[in-house]
């Protein structure tokens, strides 16, 4: 067993950054931080599977399903940065577990819901849990993936659709066992059998980051995780030997204005760009892909369902790819490859969805996913995890996670209104103007963290993260020099 002796964050990350994978206690942290945005994907989609059913099961009106489908996004918007906040202040680990929670309680109000109202109240606690999940999450595994695998972290987004796909398969069972318009309510509440085994799982196994620790100064508990996590004997410096966190963010939720000033705005333009882009393509097309399989190939609830699940196979195909091609192209390139090739798609199925054959109306939407996961799907979350030092982190990935949420609920809020009034094809095209947009920004911004020399928590401190008394220490110094 090796000795090692913590002096302060720098060291930490050294450690981790040292590591030749992501194994042991360190494994199974992140596979159950990933499998909380397994939980959430499967929480969103829930009703996306069963969607037509229930409209049926609850005679619900366009306006209606339009609410509803989009609330938990509308939630997450408010929940984001509190969750952010919440894990910056307090830590990663108690507001992730207490997610699982409201996750719990949503789905069990939903799928016993006796009205509408009632499942409105369920989404909300859905929306709450993904809300503070989904900022955490990304930021915890940040926190514990060495610097040569960072692209590692776009694996949720095959773990999105991994879930996607199980809560279509789980569809497709209900569906046989002659459940009738209620299989919604089968695929809501098994998301809370997968809330409740992740709350005890992540309750006993979950440990606090090292890092977080180290840049709150709080060096003996960060000693303690690593050495929990770790195995090695780790033991923190004598105070004189320590090295100190200079100009840390201690403002509280005063901290989020930091990502909008100095070197940090155009990582935060171009993060909230890809999130809040991807999101909106995503959950006006993607999260609709059942619905539209009914459009493109018949009322049959099995046929239309089956050819969702073809569709979203070429997520977990892109998702799992995306590693290597953010690898290789770097995630901002990557994204931008995605949102052109998005905005093709979209293009093509505005003009040509009703005359394709069918083989081609299986391939367009198959390619839309394909290029979306791969590219954009992934990196908006990873460009925001990756740009921020660990004191901001959560808090950053919170609110640039809020324009994504926003973004999301635009998109569900969006497409039903627009197809029941402009028809489906006008509404790919319209939708095809954000990808384009978000394609643009890309071109023109050229930071990319997986490019970076070092890690935002190795940066030299810039300019908008002095603290007041740092800032004015310097100008009595200044102010000194300039008597002499």
């Amino acid at each position: 067993m090796s000795h090692h002796v913590l002096r302060g964050v720098k060291d930490v990350v050294s450690f981790i950054d040292a590591q030749p994978g992501i194994r042991g206690r360190a494994g199974i942290i992140w596979w159950l931080a990933l499998s909380g945005l397994f939980l959430d994907a499967f929480s969103n989609s829930a009703l996306s599977a069963g969607l037509g059913p229930m409209t049926r099961d609850m005679e619900l009106s366009p306006t209606q399903v339009a609410i509803l489908t989009s609330l938990a996004s509308w939630v997450a918007i408010v929940f984001n940065p509190i969750g952010g906040w919440l894990a910056d202040k307090w830590g990663r680990i108690p507001p992730l577990v207490f997610a699982k929670f409201l996750a719990l309680i949503g789905a069990g109000l939903a799928a016993f819901a006796p009205s509408f109202e009632m499942v409105l109240a369920g989404r909300f606690f859905v929306g709450a849990a993904y809300g503070i999940d989904f900022a955490i999450a990304m930021a915890l595994l940040a926190e514990f993936t060495p610097a040569r695998f960072k692209s590692r972290l776009n694996t949720w987004q095959g773990i999105w659709y991994t879930a996607v796909c199980s809560n279509l398969l789980l569809a497709m069972m209900f569906y046989n066992l002659n459940v009738g318009d209620s299989i919604w309510r089968y695929s809501v509440g098994t998301a809370g059998i997968v809330a409740f085994i992740l709350f005890i799982a992540q309750m006993i196994w979950m440990v606090e980051s090292p890092t977080w620790l180290a840049r709150k100064e709080k060096l003996e508990r960060a000693t303690l995780s690593m050495n929990r996590i770790y195995g090695d004997q780790f033991t923190a410096a004598d105070f004189a030997d320590r090295i100190p966190v200079t100009n840390q963010a201690t403002k509280g939720f005063a901290n989020i204005a930091l990502i909008f000033r100095g070197t940090y705005l155009p990582r935060t333009i171009l993060a909230a760009t890809v999130q809040m882009a991807q999101s909106i393509q995503y959950f006006a097309v993607g999260w609709y892909l059942p619905i539209i399989s009914l459009t493109l190939f018949g009322a049959d609830f099995i046929v239309a369902t089956f050819g969702a699940l073809v569709f979203n196979l070429f997520g977990i195909l892109g998702g799992f790819m995306s590693p290597v091609i953010g690898k290789k192209f770097g995630l901002r390139r990557a994204s931008a490859i995605g949102f052109g090739a998005v905005f093709v798609m979209l293009v093509l199925l505005g003009f040509f969805y009703e005359t394709m054959p069918i083989w081609l109306a299986f391939v367009v939407p198959s390619l839309f996913i394909l290029f979306h996961s791969g590219g954009p799907g992934a990196n908006g979350k990873s460009l925001s995890t990756l740009s921020f030092r660990s004191e901001l982190r959560a808090g950053a990935n919170g609110v640039i996670g809020a324009l994504g949420s926003m973004g999301a609920a635009l998109g569900l809020l969006v497409f039903p209104l627009l197809k029941a009034d402009l028809g489906l094809g006008p509404t790919f095209l319209i939708l095809s103007v954000v990808p384009l947009i978000a394609f643009i920004v890309c071109s023109i911004i050229k930071w990319d963290p997986t490019r970076a020399a070092v890690s935002p928590d190795e940066e030299l401190d810039a300019p908008q993260f002095k603290s007041d008394a740092a800032a004015q220490h310097e100008a009595a110094a200044q102010l000194a020099a300039a008597q002499r």
